[in-house]
């Protein structure tokens, strides 16, 4: 399989400095839930190591983990790193698999 999750490079540098941070870590998981107006929600979390059942690929040398459901719909996703708001910053992701979003931002649905 292709590389199908991307990292920009301000969002590598954000997960490197939180892996190291931790003290250990093996990578980044990126999945989705069922939450929101819309239907999904990107989930976000550091991992220690992958489960057997898991896609991992590699992107400016940060290992990025997937379950196999979510690699489904995350199919060419690019993860950044950006301010969102005046004090908070945050990871955006950039889904070609996206039909619309609600208002908020903060769920999604699927073409």
């Amino acid at each position: 399989m292709s590389q199908s999750i991307e990292l920009t490079e301000r969002a590598a540098d954000h997960i490197r400095k939180m892996l190291e941070k931790r003290g250990e870590g093996f990578g980044l998981r990126v999945g989705m839930r069922v939450s929101g107006c819309t239907g999904y929600a990107y989930t976000v979390d550091y991992v220690d190591e992958a489960k057997e059942e898991d896609h991992i690929f590699i992107s400016q040398g940060i290992n990025v983990v997937v379950d196999a459901k979510s690699l489904l719909k995350l199919e060419g996703t690019t993860v950044d790193y950006v301010k969102q708001n005046i004090l908070n910053y945050g990871f955006e992701f950039i889904n070609p698999n996206v039909a619309e979003a609600c208002g908020c931002g903060e769920s999604f649905s699927f073409k």
